[in-house]
């Protein structure tokens, strides 16, 4: 399955970043126009088994950012009009395809977390590091951002251990149902946890493979 994910990954970030050159430039202009400089917000993640890796994405935060390892002190509510736009439909996403072409991300798999949310996790939570991350997983058809973090590691650990071809099939089919309901772009998972709060929910915050598995 190795060499097929990473065959298929390649080739569809290939298309998707040629097919999706129109709306990245014309993103670009929009943020250039409402924001100014930079386009791109660069920040430090924790990629296959928590080595650090630059994620790309387009700035959506009014506030400068910058590529620390800590989340950005705004949040998404404090997003431009045009942040807002490009957060609701996913947009401020698509540079990770350049992730993906690099090696740092697979098309499916668990989100990429700050650094801080990795250091934290226990031993059985650090199995979620084991594959790359990705654009989109299990997670993000649960619920994404509308989950508490220790529930989308949960979602991820599940999926970790029962990966396979058509799971995520079926993870590529969801994913634009969930995108085009709008459904969990803001909630209790907006924020990611810092290594202490990690630390203090992980061995009291869990829920069953049994629900977890229920798609």
């Amino acid at each position: 399955m190795v060499v097929w994910k990473r065959a298929f990954d390649v080739a569809s970030a290939s298309l998707l970043l040629v097919a999706c050159a129109p709306l990245l430039a014309v993103a670009a202009i929009a943020i250039y126009i409402d924001m100014g400089r930079p386009i791109f917000f660069v920040q430090k993640r924790a990629g296959r088994h928590g080595r650090p890796f630059r994620i790309l994405k387009l700035r959506t935060l009014c506030a400068k950012e910058d590529d620390k390892e800590s989340a950005p002190p705004s949040p998404i509510l404090d997003a431009t009009a045009v942040g807002r736009v490009l957060r609701r439909w996913a947009i401020d996403e698509l540079p990770q395809l350049w992730n993906v072409l690099r090696g740092d991300m697979n098309i499916v798999g668990p989100r990429p977390v700050l650094l801080p949310e990795a250091r934290g996790y226990d031993d059985r939570q650090r199995n979620r590091l084991t594959v790359r991350p990705g654009l989109t997983g299990w997670a993000q058809i649960h619920g994404r951002n509308a989950l508490p973090w220790h529930e989308r590691v949960e979602l991820d650990l599940w999926y970790v251990n029962h990966a396979t071809v058509w799971t995520d099939l079926k993870i590529l089919l969801y994913t634009p149902v969930v995108l085009l309901a709008g459904t969990g772009v803001v909630g209790p998972g907006t924020q990611d946890p810092s290594t202490d709060e990690v630390r203090s929910q992980s061995t009291s915050k869990s829920i069953s493979a049994e629900s977890v598995s229920e798609a």
